[in-house]
C-alpha cells in the first residue's frame, strides 16, 4: 500500500496462520491429537503432491497437531508438481496408494494442486469414493463442533455426484440441492442460508464455514469422525453401507478428445436419449435387464436468483434406480473431456463386498453402446477410471 509519505509498504500475510485459526474454533483439535499421538494413535500418511497445501499440512498435521514429520509427503511446492499430475486419484496417486496397501498405515489422503480437492484411503488401501466421502460426513456432522452449534440447514451435491447424499438427508430431514457441476452454485446457496454442507464427485467438498471446497478441512473432518468413533476407515464405510445401502459408482474420463467429435457424439445422445421412444427402452445385458424409467438434459433453476441453467448433463435413469449420466467439459483451450458416469444402488448388505466396476460393468456396456465413443474416437477405452 502507498503511505502519505510516499512510500510503498508491502504487508506480509501468514495465511497458513490465519486458517489455522479458523480450523481451531471448527474442530476439537485435542480430539484429533489425542488420535495422532495417543495410547491408541493411528499412522497417517499424507500426499500433498507438490501443490499449495504443503505447508499447510506440515503446520496443521505435523506441528499443531502432532503427526510425525515423515507423516507428510511431497508438502515442497513445485512448478512442475515433480512431474506428476497433481489429482487425488487412483491413477496419479500411486505413491500413497502403494504405501497404503502395505497396511503400515490406518488413514491417508492426497490432495490436488490447489488443495481444493482430496482423497482418502483406509488401511490396505482401502479407497472411499467421493460420493460416499461426503454422505459418510454428512451422516457424521454431530462429530465436529462447529455443525452442533451452527445447526445443518441443508445439503448440497452437483447432478453427476451419487444420490448417497440424499439418503442420509432423508434420515436428516433435511433437504438436499441437486446443481450442475461448478462450485459457484453452492455459493449461491450457502450465501442464502440454505445450505451448510455441499460437495463434487471430483472430491471437491466444503461448508458454510468458508464456502469453497477445502480439502484439508475435509481430511480433518474424516480425523475427527475416526477419533469419535474409535473405528477404521474401512469399519465407518461399511457401517455407512449397511445403514444406508451401497451405491456402486464410478466414473470414466476420455480426456484431450477432438472438440468436434466430442461435441456431436454429446449432440446425437441427446437426440436419441430425448426421443420418446427411448422412454420405453429396454437393455439386456447377460443376466441383466434394464428398463429406461426416465431421460432428460438436465437443468437447474436457481432457489436463490431464479436463474436457469440448461444442458448440464444427460441423464438415463432406469427402474431400479441406477443411473448413466454423460457430460462434457473442456479440458484445456483446444481439447475436451467426456465424462461418463455410472451409478447402481444395492440395499441387500450380503452385496456389499462386490467390485464396483463389476457391478456397473452391465451398464457401461450400455453407456459404449449407445454412445459409440469408442468407435468415433478411436479410443479404446478411458484416460481416467475413478
Amino acid at each position: 500500500m502507498l503511505c502519505a509519505t510516499g512510500q510503498f509498504i508491502v504487508e506480509i500475510v501468514d495465511s497458513v496462520e490465519i486458517y489455522l485459526n479458523l480450523l481451531r474454533s471448527i474442530f476439537d483439535f485435542n480430539a484429533i491429537r489425542n488420535l495422532l499421538t495417543g495410547p491408541n494413535q493411528i499412522k497417517i500418511r499424507i500426499d500433498a503432491m507438490n501443490g499449495v497445501m504443503g505447508p499447510y499440512v506440515r503446520r496443521i498435521l505435523c506441528d499443531e497437531l502432532g503427526a510425525p514429520a515423515n507423516s507428510a509427503i511431497n508438502c515442497i511446492p513445485l512448478e512442475d508438481f515433480g512431474g506428476q499430475p497433481p489429482d487425488p486419484n487412483l491413477t496419479y496417486a500411486t505413491a500413497l496408494l502403494e504405501a497404503m496397501k502395505g497396511g503400515e498405515y490406518g488413514f491417508g489422503a492426497a490432495f490436488d494442486a490447489d488443495g481444493d480437492r482430496y482423497m482418502i484411503l483406509g488401511q490396505n488401501g482401502f479407497f472411499v469414493n467421493a460420493s460416499d466421502s461426503l454422505a459418510i460426513i454428512a451422516a457424521n456432522l454431530s462429530c465436529i463442533p462447529y455443525f452442533c452449534q451452527m445447526g445443518v440447514r441443508g445439503f448440497g451435491r452437483s447432478m453427476p455426484t451419487s444420490a448417497a447424499l440424499d439418503k442420509v438427508a432423508k434420515v436428516m430431514k433435511v433437504p438436499v440441492y441437486e446443481t450442475p457441476a461448478g462450485w459457484r452454485y453452492f455459493s449461491n446457496l450457502m450465501d442464502s442460508g440454505r445450505c451448510s454442507l455441499c460437495g463434487e464427485e471430483s472430491f471437491g467438498t466444503g461448508s458454510d464455514h468458508l464456502r469453497e471446497k477445502d480439502g484439508l478441512w475435509a481430511v480433518l473432518v474424516w480425523l475427527s469422525i475416526l477419533a469419535a468413533r474409535k473405528q477404521s476407515v474401512e469399519e465407518i464405510v461399511r457401517d455407512h453401507w449397511a445403514r444406508f445401502g451401497r451405491h456402486y459408482y464410478c466414473r470414466f474420463d476420455y480426456e484431450a478428445l477432438e472438440p468436434r467429435t466430442a461435441y456431436f457424439i454429446m449432440r446425437d445422445l441427446e437426440a436419441l436419449i430425448t426421443d420418446k421412444s427411448f422412454s420405453h427402452q429396454q437393455f439386456a445385458v447377460g443376466n441383466n435387464i434394464y428398463s429406461v424409467e426416465r431421460t432428460d438434459s438436465f437443468e437447474y433453476i436457481d432457489p436463490v436468483d431464479g436463474t436457469v441453467t440448461k444442458r448440464q448433463g444427460l441423464r438415463i435413469v432406469f427402474s431400479d434406480a441406477s443411473r448413466l449420466i454423460f457430460r462434457m467439459s473442456s479440458s484445456s483451450h483446444v481439447r475436451a473431456t467426456l465424462r461418463i458416469y455410472a451409478e447402481s444402488y444395492e440395499k441387500d448388505p450380503s452385496q456389499h463386498n462386490k467390485e464396483p466396476q463389476a457391478v456397473l460393468s452391465p451398464l457401461i456396456a450400455i453407456a459404449l453402446k449407445i454412445s459409440q465413443i469408442h468407435e468415433r474416437t478411436g479410443r479404446k477405452g478411458p484416460t481416467v477410471i475413478t
